[in-house]
């Protein structure tokens, strides 16, 4: 688990450092600020390797190169050990276009998962991958495992053939006809991560799908009564059943390791997830922290689990209204001020409902409206501070707003009592 992250001469500023929270981290910020960056380099100080140089399959997840290549550039980071506190700063060497870290066993974050936003996952298991800062050559383990968008759903070859993962279409049937424990899993987190009671994920009855393709296929049980193949359900369903596959999987796998080495089974595990909301309804948005936090309590009574994510969801944001504590969470706004790229800590405070978080520090926006109601409305609220605006423009004014606004908007309240007032409106 991650405790502390500072960078100096690379990414999107001259430095950034965030303190994290030891539970729940949200990070806010417009497009192209930072926030893909940031958790990219939050698995990298966890894992020492970047996505992309595990597989180049994927669009994300790049090696993060100095912004001045003249100058020196440090990834400073610190998590939990085994018994103390690890520290690390690691520096980039030019020559070798690489990040040099310190030599040996460095503490263990435990079980690292990140979800790309393109769809991509990648982990990290104590168990089973290389032990951080031991170089390649002594150790067989992988250092991690890196999934392209296919390759979630039809598995994970090695070089020489042979499987590290099976994928979630083959994983999840042969789960479902074995009737065992990963299938119990499977149910549990579907469930967890379901919107509502009312719209649970439940597997429905294995099928095929073509006479081409040989594999018994998954289904989901809908709620207007028909099973739907894995593979043509909507786009959010599939992040989401993507999402409690790679949990389930990690943590059979995990298990499984373990025992095979006679230790006992870690206690911690991060989730790294970018834009959390991707292709979510807005009722799935308003539960998807709150069930991520959930979530690994129904694989194991005993974890600790940080979840640091990227966010551009108001919906996102005011989810997190019940549950957030300052003594273990924070929120962390990336902003562009003169030109230059800041990453401010931010108090967390109710903001009541999802409209008003659009125009916090959050998303800074003027208001919730479309730009063209923005603009009409300001229009309307300047003239009604105005003396010696005259009858003929107010007219023109209230046709434009009746254009933009709705009959319900409370901004008509003002603008008929003032226009009255002054002899504009009939």
């Amino acid at each position: 688990m991650l405790k502390h992250l500072k960078m100096v001469n690379v990414g999107p500023a001259p430095q950034l450092e965030l303190a994290l929270g030891q539970r729940l981290n949200l990070l806010t910020g417009d497009n192209g600020l930072g926030k893909s960056f940031l958790l990219d380099v939050a698995w990298w100080a966890m894992t020492r390797v970047w996505p992309a140089e595990l597989n180049p399959a994927l669009t994300s997840g790049k090696r993060a190169l100095p912004t001045d290549k003249k100058a020196k550039a440090e990834i400073g980071y610190s998590f939990p050990g085994v018994s103390t506190e690890a520290s690390n700063n690691s520096e980039f060497v030019a020559s070798e276009q690489s990040w040099k870290f310190p030599q040996g066993r460095q503490g263990n974050p435990g079980l690292v998962f990140y979800a790309l936003a393109d769809g991509s996952f990648a982990v990290w298991d104590p168990a089973r991958n290389r032990n951080i800062g031991v170089s390649e050559d002594s150790e067989k383990s992988p250092a991690a495992y890196v999934f392209s968008p296919k390759e979630v759903w039809d598995g994970l070859p090695r070089p020489d053939g042979a499987w590290l993962c099976n994928g979630l279409i083959r994983d999840w049937a042969s789960w479902q006809k074995e009737k065992g424990q990963g299938f119990k899993y499977l149910k549990a987190v579907l469930e967890t991560l379901s919107p509502s009671a009312e719209e649970r994920i439940a597997p429905g009855a294995l099928t095929r799908i073509s006479l081409d393709d040989s594999r018994d296929m998954p289904t989901l049980k809908m709620p207007y009564g028909q099973e739907v193949a894995v593979v043509h359900a909507s786009a959010g369903m599939r992040r989401v059943i993507s999402l409690a596959y790679f949990l389930v999987w990690c943590w059979e796998e995990h298990l499984k390791a373990s025992k095979l080495l006679g230790s006992q089974p870690d206690h911690r595990a991060t989730f790294l997830v970018d834009e959390v909301e991707a292709h979510l309804h807005p009722k799935w948005q308003r539960s998807v922290i709150p069930a991520l936090l959930k979530v690994m309590g129904k694989l194991t009574s005993a974890i600790d689990v940080q979840l640091i994510v990227a966010t551009h969801s108001p919906l996102v944001m005011a989810s997190a209204e019940p549950l957030f504590d300052s003594e273990k969470d924070a929120w962390f706004d990336l902003d562009l001020e003169a030109n230059k790229v800041t990453l401010t800590p931010q108090p967390f405070a109710k903001q009541g409902d999802a409209a008003r978080w659009l125009t916090s520090e959050a998303f800074d926006l003027q208001s919730s409206y479309s730009i063209e109601a923005e603009t009409v409305r300001e229009q309307a609220a300047l003239a009604l501070s105005q003396e010696d605006f005259n009858k003929s423009e107010a007219k023109k004014l209230d046709t434009q707003l009746r254009k933009v606004l709705s009959d319900t908007d409370p901004f008509w309240a003002r603008w008929r009592h003032v226009g009255e007032k002054k002899g504009w409106l009939p």
